[in-house]
């Protein structure tokens, strides 16, 4: 309450220098020209679109509405900026220096006069990802700007990984507007500077902002977890080992507990999870004890005792892989090797499709790896943070992972970097895509890198 005080005092003197700043700058003095680079930059830091008042014929007001309301209901960090092609947005460095101004970890998209580009920080999405999406929508719909925009945000939004950034917390579309625009940026930002206590404030609705993002997340996770739990229980049942039964020995009886404790262990990390990233936690035990499990039994039948591998891969309740099989994704994709049980083994050799894990998405149910990157704090408990990127490759959840080999840590998109980001994974500049009529170069990125 004492740094509400302290900034309710400074408001009348604060009112006072706004107002001469919006005056000074008004008349002329130190005024900048409608648009331009930092004008962009402002404005996406203060919402998820941006369209330059030269480019308003490019992207109407409400298709842009309609764009910025899409992305922030996703809560990706996606940003675009429709911008003339002129002097002030040079294509050599344009994604690179606005990425550096923006100062925000994320996927930006950009239309440049009637061509479009795309770079991502590769925390929230890979490199791969970005320049297949910005490839695609330049051959679907060349020369149309607004489309490739929109068809790439459209596919972009699932596979983005983190969070929209905390400072989206006003209107949700930037419209470039002259000098008078500048003053507000000014005069507000000098607001924050001597208020001081302000961004104290703002930390915290910024972190409960956050804590509301991560239930929702977990929201969702928690019924897909809870069935893993519940069918590990079931298991432990099933397999009715008496401890004290006669043909019980040490061995036995340690497999036995191990899965117990790993039971507990899920259960406990459950009811303490709090965001996401902590069901890691809850695969992770799960893994482990069926694998006791799976021990266990083989001891009980008096067969070879099983290798440590990682679960099956269509479903983690199978249980321990046996074997790894090519395997390529419906809908086409590039075959890779994933671990298997022993029936979806079975499955494949017959020609039939494999058991898959379903979970519900906004299109139904669809395979966990096709149902984007809210999953892969689940995957990577099972799975660990090696492997997933390789046999996840061209998935929706896979497009969260890539860059990281393994699932980006909560936070890593949205964040603000300021200058501290790869600029490889932004290209070489618009060069030499933008003069040759085929895009930013087929090698994605805005110099075709």
């Amino acid at each position: 309450m004492r740094t509400v005080r302290r900034i309710l005092r400074l408001v009348p003197v604060l009112a006072v220098i706004c107002g001469v700043l919006c005056i000074v700058v008004a008349t002329g003095v130190g005024a900048r020209a409608a648009g331009g680079l930092d004008t962009a930059a402002a404005a996406l830091r203060e919402g998820p679109v941006y369209v330059d008042p030269r480019a308003r014929d490019v992207l109407s007001q409400a298709d842009a509405d309609t764009l910025a309301g899409r992305i922030e209901k996703a809560d990706r960090p996606v940003f675009v900026a429709v911008l003339p092609d002129t002097a002030e947005f040079p294509a050599a460095t344009l994604l690179k220096d606005l990425r550096t101004k923006v100062g925000i970890t994320g996927v930006y998209a950009v239309a440049l006069g009637d061509r479009f580009d795309a770079g991502a920080d590769p925390a929230v999405m890979s490199r791969d990802s970005v320049e297949n999406l910005a490839g695609a929508v330049r051959r679907s719909d060349p020369g149309d700007p607004a489309a490739m925009v929109t068809g790439f945000v459209d596919q972009a939004l699932p596979q983005a990984g983190g969070h929209a950034p905390a400072s989206w917390g006003g209107g949700s579309v930037g419209v470039g507007t002259g000098g008078g625009g500048t003053a507000v940026l000014v005069a507000l930002g000098l607001l924050v500077l001597v208020g001081g206590g302000g961004a104290v404030l703002v930390s915290r609705r910024a972190k409960r902002r956050r804590e509301e993002q991560d239930r929702a997340r977990l929201d969702q996770l928690r019924p897909v977890v809870d069935e893993d739990i519940t069918a590990f229980g079931e298991e432990l049942s099933r397999i009715g080992f008496d401890p004290g039964g006669a043909t019980a020995d040490d061995a036995m009886r340690e497999d036995y507990t191990r899965a117990l404790d790993a039971y507990d262990t899920a259960k406990a990390a459950m009811d303490r999870a709090h965001a996401p990233g902590d069901v890691q936690q809850v695969s992770r035990a799960l893994e482990e004890g069926r694998f006791a499990l799976a021990t266990l039994d083989a001891r009980i039948e008096g067969g070879p005792l099983p290798e440590r591998r990682p679960p099956c891969f269509f479903d983690p309740r199978h249980g321990p892989s046996v074997q790894d099989v090519p395997w390529t994704p419906e809908g086409g994709g590039a075959e890779r090797t994933v671990p298997v049980c022993a029936a979806d083994a079975a499955r494949l050799a017959d020609g039939l499709e494999p058991m898959a894990r379903q979970v519900d998405t906004p299109r139904g149910p669809r395979p966990y790896w096709e149902a984007g990157p809210a999953y892969a704090p689940w995957a990577q408990g099972y799975f660990g943070g090696g492997m997933l990127p390789g046999i996840l490759v061209g998935t929706l959840l896979g497009g969260s992972l890539g860059g990281y080999g393994g699932v980006p840590p909560d936070g890593q998109g949205g964040d603000y970097s300021g200058a501290d980001f790869d600029s490889g994974d932004f290209g070489g500049g618009f060069g030499g895509g933008f003069g040759d009529g085929g895009g930013f170069g087929d090698g994605g990125g805005f110099g075709g890198d």
